[in-house]
């Protein structure tokens, strides 16, 4: 009974062995064959193929550097009124806004409001940010938009129309409804050529 039992249990040993065998072996074939084939695709690249890097920087170094580059490519560029300062302090007032300030909603039955606040320099930056949103935000979708500027940040008011609009407005938030619209990388590139771009 003994070697029985001996001789079931190597056998599944020695079962288990060569499946394990031939699974890493399909594994490392399949592999070389995945890995070769990319290749061949051009899929998997060394970084000794790319002809540069791609990323100038952070997030507003990028935009800074996008601008730059748009505004050298068009021969029609005034330099004298270039103003590469006013956007660098309008992407702060975006950064500040977006990661310092506090937004309170308040929801009416046909009405959304955001009552949006913040401390020192952040204050300024939502005062400022809400303040130029609000008249595009209206022009871009539709709904009334309305906005008052408080002692330390703005409140935003907004009128859909209707109640898809109205549930639309609620699960954006505050922050999700500042960045409705593609208006603003005009509004960057208007910042940089010194014109107003509000008007």
């Amino acid at each position: 009974m003994f070697r029985t039992v001996s001789l079931i249990a190597a056998l599944l040993v020695s079962s288990g062995a060569a499946a394990q065998h031939a699974q890493h072996q399909s594994g490392h074939h399949s592999g070389h064959s995945e890995h070769h084939q990319g290749v061949q695709h051009g899929q998997h690249q060394s970084p000794g193929n790319l002809s540069a890097p791609r990323e100038t920087g952070q997030d507003a170094f990028a935009a800074l550097s996008e601008v730059v580059t748009l505004l050298s490519n068009d021969p029609d560029t005034d330099w004298s009124k270039v103003d590469m300062d006013g956007l660098r302090a309008h992407l702060l007032d975006m950064d500040r806004l977006t990661m310092s300030a506090q937004a309170d909603t308040l929801v009416e039955p046909d009405r959304v409001r955001f009552v949006v606040t913040g401390e020192g320099d952040v204050a300024g930056s939502v005062q400022r940010m809400v303040s130029a949103h609000g008249g595009m935000l209206a022009e871009e979708t539709g709904w009334e938009v309305t906005t008052e500027i408080t002692v330390n940040g703005a409140e935003m008011v907004i009128v859909p129309g209707d109640a898809s609009g109205l549930a639309r407005v609620k699960a954006l938030g505050f922050f999700g409804v500042m960045t409705v619209g593609a208006h603003h990388q005009v509004h960057h590139l208007a910042i940089a050529q010194g014109r107003d771009p509000h008007h």
